[in-house]
């Protein structure tokens, strides 16, 4: 079997920590547009497109229901406009919560280094924008620091098509020129990571318990192993990856 090359982690709520705060401004943005949902849906659907969540959300309250594992195959032009400006205002109030508040999980830079030093790529995916992407990183200094060799966000894949379509960890694997799936794993928290994964054909997709959402949120979509945090992956890949 195949040495895994690639390790790609998501950000908020599993390398990133995460006290609801992408939640939060998600539903501030959508509620000072009237755009009928509460707190605990947004939250459901962290890890996604936000301007296509906030289109799944407008083309819920037209009365058009559209399940989650579908969410990326079809957009509608015409939920287009109001979601660009519903999420122009959540992309003001994530920045302002970013520069305010971005602190790593703890031990995600140990483990970042711990990869490096096994010969393992490390790589992050996200569903942010490339803006908000780009706060967190420069604050974090992941990426001047070499502890993250690409970061990869929505904006990367053509038609900003996100989670839980598989294209942003191609991206990675490319960028990267890791030739087979079979060689990564996934790490993440929310169930847009674990169906992303698994629609890559990731060898593990790995779920942490340090994101905004219970295990029981998440847990239902197919994923290979549950580890406490990011922190504790180094350990599972010695144990069942190496």
């Amino acid at each position: 079997m195949e040495r895994v090359r690639l390790v790609i982690f998501d950000l908020s709520g599993t390398t990133v920590e995460d006290d609801t705060g992408v939640g939060e401004c998600l539903f501030r943005a959508a509620d000072e547009f009237d755009l009928r949902t509460s707190r605990e849906e947004v939250l459901t659907h962290l890890g996604t497109n936000k301007i296509h969540l906030y289109q799944y959300l407008i083309a819920r309250r037209q009365g058009r229901q559209i399940p989650f594992a579908e969410f990326e195959r079809e957009q509608d032009p015409g939920t287009q406009a109001e979601a660009r400006r519903i999420f122009d205002r959540y992309q003001e109030l994530m920045i302002a919560h970013y520069r305010a508040h971005c602190r790593e999980i703890p031990g995600a830079s140990e483990t970042f280094r711990w990869c490096h030093a096994h010969g393992i790529l490390v790589a992050t995916g996200t569903g942010f924008h490339r803006t908000i992407t780009e706060t967190v990183l420069d604050r974090l200094g992941w990426l001047r620091d070499g502890l993250v060799d690409v970061a990869v966000d929505v904006e990367h894949v053509p038609g900003e098509i996100g989670r839980p379509a598989p294209y942003m960890i191609f991206h990675a694997m490319t960028q990267l020129r890791v030739q087979s799936v079979r060689e990564v794993v996934k790490v993440g928290d929310t169930p847009a990571d674990m169906l992303e994964g698994r629609n890559a054909g990731c060898r593990g997709v790995v779920g942490v318990l340090t994101g905004a959402r219970p295990i029981s949120d998440w847990g239902a979509y197919w994923h290979t192993h549950v580890i406490p945090s990011a922190a504790d992956l180094p350990a599972l890949l010695t144990r069942e990856f190496l």
